[in-house]
């Protein structure tokens, strides 16, 4: 019975290295097998993270050029109101002008009739306006071409 216990022992000692030496065969196998399955997995990683990185500067891209068209838009409709407004600056400010030479039109020919046969009053003026002339003096031409310089007031 001693002798059946010992075998039976050394039996699973066999097997037990049978076992080991199988797992190391195993090992050495399947460990290149599974090197080449981390990569791979490595680089679907890498390429998903690359896809996202780029659809996420795709959309940054169009982030910024919406944000540039919508600024170019703001300025755009704030550059037509000023324009606007200039507009309708200019022509109130035209308007005006047209009214105020108008008035003056009207000042004028107001005056002009009523001037029409004053021809005395206008040689009144005429002559009040020599007598105010403060040190002016008026040239005459004479027949030599030469002006009579100083004359006796």
């Amino acid at each position: 019975m001693y002798q059946n216990r010992q075998t039976v022992a050394l039996g699973g000692l066999i097997v037990l290295f049978i076992m080991f030496v199988l797992f190391i065969i195993l090992a050495f196998w399947s460990w290149p097998k599974y090197k080449v399955y981390k990569q791979e997995l490595n680089g679907r990683a890498s390429l998903k993270e690359a896809e996202w990185s780029k659809q996420i500067l795709i959309e940054e891209a169009k982030a910024r050029e919406q944000a540039a068209l919508m600024q170019a838009k703001a300025k755009v409709t704030l550059a037509e109101a000023e324009g606007a407004a200039m507009i309708a600056r200019a022509k109130a400010e035209g308007q005006a002008d047209i009214e105020r030479a108008k008035a003056a039109a009207e000042s004028n020919r107001i005056i002009g009739e009523s001037l029409k046969g004053n021809d005395e009053y206008l040689r009144y003026i005429w002559i009040k306006g020599l007598q105010d002339g403060k040190g002016e003096r008026i040239y005459i031409p004479t027949e030599a071409g030469l002006p009579i310089l100083e004359a006796k007031k």
